[in-house]
């Protein structure tokens, strides 16, 4: 087969592969838009009051609603339970609404409790309970559509299983304004020059295979052309400003969409809009990053033995702060450990801005879409036991707590962590108390007051493992169980994708000891392991997906970050763009790897983490 055969037949298969995904997404979005229910402004409602007692309605600029459409979107909102609605304009434009129903699925996210909010970012029907909790009561509220987005984000933490959606025909709204674009896709928690790049990637394919495949390429090009009209057209409920011509027009608009969000600038620039932030960071480099360092140690913490290898040098990957950082491991027990380690004062130094601040937006994305693997931690306890109080160390923002509650609904959930989120967990209703501290420090205060403590990739995170250990003997009662999940460091992947392999999290981790060695540590302090996984304990996407991420973050880092040690030139900044437009291929391949790599993971038992359970003996 020529170079030309060989390419035309690749094209095909490319045409065959967009018109089966763009046939799919059209099938979902209909479902997805069948699935929201339409309000009758008409209909039976409650006139002998005001429409908004007990209710607070938060709009965008330029968006109205009439009294008949609050009455309705209030009758609504009770009689399903809702706390939270968002309201849909019926006139929203077609790529708006295309936009929302690829993020939003009605029937999984009301109960799903976890999965983030998304809506149209118009309007926002809140009770007064969820307002005053969320404190709304003290501060003004958002008053755009990307500040609407994002606190739909919020207000669902507080309502998880009451939010709701519902397109409002009475509801008056504005034509979008482009040059918003990038903000509201930052509001999404979505990456504006990455999308676009996709976008624009995209649209070449389309191009590609109309010219070198016309069947299938006129096939896909007409698919993606006529999509606004093939979902929308008829819709119940909803009137789209200007289908027929975003329909005929779409290719264009779109082109110059992604073109404008391409050359939008950043949304914030550290330098200038936090420079107390910048200069803090300033000043903890200006001795450099050497102080952030013990003494490297000669033998294997875990086991003792002498003379431990490198396994794998890096630099931050994850947010690029300057530093360099050492994984070795035994060559007795197979303990990986960082060497040298962080101080407690470059821990806070690593950690700052990861959590909380200026990167707690897109972890609190991360955390909010592993509903699944929360659920398969909880439900692994039911074979043994029905635990009563349960004590969740290094809780985050309290997401396992607040996916397992739908598990366990008579279970009492506290959570312990050293960060602030604990206690924003605890507003949030996710878990009943928050500890906020070392658990080493706060155990002899929880002495014996849980049947059931969970560690869920924390304890790869502490100094010293055996001190956490020790501390969970303490809390638990005897018959108690203890549930722990880790990264598995005896990962074949792990050797083949080397600094690369997302689960090494550099700085950050600072143990990663092998399923053996921990079984060996429990039963040494009187815990029997009643069961181990691999297969169910693995992280999809934290291998091949991650280690793409790591690679195109590592050529060029964010040259905004507070804490870079270069100058945020116009240079820079596209070259950091480039680099992200060039790796979408790249996202999109490891994407499909990392999903065979799950489903091999699951069938044959051995990913990228594991799961324990151990129960504390009586005596």
């Amino acid at each position: 087969m020529t170079r030309a055969h060989r390419s035309g037949h690749r094209t095909r298969w490319a045409a065959a592969v967009a018109v089966t995904a763009l046939g799919a997404g059209t099938v979902r979005a209909r479902r997805r838009l069948a699935a929201l229910p339409v309000l009758d402004p008409a209909g039976p409602h409650d006139t002998a009051r005001p429409p908004l007692t007990g209710w607070q309605l938060i709009t965008a600029p330029g968006v109205v609603a009439d009294e008949a459409t609050l009455r309705a979107a209030v009758a609504h909102a009770t009689r399903e339970g809702l706390r939270v609605v968002d309201l849909i304009p019926a006139h929203l434009d077609a790529e708006s609404v295309l936009g929302l129903l690829r993020l939003l699925d009605p029937a999984s996210h009301r109960t799903d409790r976890c999965v983030p909010g998304h809506g149209a970012g118009h309007a926002l029907l809140v009770a007064d309970d969820i307002h005053r909790r969320a404190g709304l009561d003290t501060e003004p509220p958002p008053h755009s559509v990307a500040g609407l987005i994002r606190l739909l984000r919020t207000l669902k933490e507080y309502a998880p299983d009451a939010t709701g959606w519902a397109i409002a025909p009475g509801l008056r709204s504005p034509h979008p304004d482009p040059a918003r674009r990038a903000e509201e896709l930052r509001a999404r928690g979505l990456p504006p020059a990455l999308l676009s790049a996709a976008q624009l990637a995209g649209l070449a394919l389309l191009v590609k295979c109309a010219l070198a495949a016309p069947r299938w390429g006129a096939a896909a090009a007409a698919l993606y052309w006529l999509q606004p009209a093939a979902v929308l057209s008829p819709a119940r409920g909803l009137r789209p400003a200007g289908l027929a011509r975003a329909t005929a027009s779409r290719p264009l608009r779109s082109l110059s969409a992604a073109l404008r969000t391409l050359a939008t600038p950043p949304a914030e620039q550290p330098r200038a809009a936090a420079p107390a932030r910048h200069a803090a960071y300033t000043a903890d480099l200006a001795a450099g990053t050497d102080r952030f360092f013990e003494p490297r140690r000669a033998d294997c913490p875990w086991c003792s033995a002498p003379d431990p290898v490198v396994r794998v040098r890096m630099p931050d990957l994850l947010q690029g702060k300057p530093g360099r950082f050492t994984l070795e491991e035994c060559r007795h027990c197979g303990h990986v450990f960082q060497n040298p380690r962080l101080t407690p004062d470059g821990l806070d130094f690593y950690y700052r801005d990861f959590y909380e601040g200026l990167g707690g937006e897109g972890a609190a994305l991360v955390l909010g879409r592993m509903t699944a693997i929360y659920r398969d931690r909880a439900e692994l306890l039911r074979p043994f036991t029905t635990p009563r109080a349960w004590l969740d160390v290094g809780t985050a923002g309290g997401h396992f707590c607040n996916v397992a509650r739908g598990v366990w609904p008579d279970t009492r959930f506290d959570g312990l962590d050293m960060g602030e989120g604990v206690h924003e967990a605890e507003r949030r209703g996710w878990i009943d108390t928050g500890y906020r501290g070392q658990f080493p420090e706060l155990a002899d205060r929880l002495a014996g007051r849980y049947d059931t403590v969970s560690m869920h990739h924390y304890l790869e995170h502490t100094r010293d493992p055996f001190a956490e250990l020790d501390a969970a003997v303490k809390v638990l009662a005897p018959g108690g169980h203890l549930l722990i999940e880790l990264p598995d460091p005896e990962s074949r992947i792990a050797r083949l994708l080397g600094r690369y392999w997302l689960p090494w999290f550099q700085p950050q981790h600072q143990h990663l000891m092998p399923a053996g060695n921990l079984k060996q540590a429990l039963e040494a302090r009187g815990f029997t392991v009643l069961a181990e996984q691999h297969g169910p304990a693995h992280q999809n996407n934290a291998d091949f997906l991650g280690a793409v991420a790591l690679a195109a973050n590592g050529v060029v880092p964010d040259p905004l970050a507070p804490w870079a040690t270069v100058r945020p030139t116009r240079a820079r900044r596209a070259a950091r763009s480039a680099i992200q437009a060039m790796a979408v291929p790249c996202y999109a391949a490891a994407l499909a790897v990392d999903n065979l790599r799950t489903a091999v993971a699951r069938a044959t038992d051995g990913g990228n983490a594991y799961r324990l359970l151990a129960r504390k003996e009586l005596g």
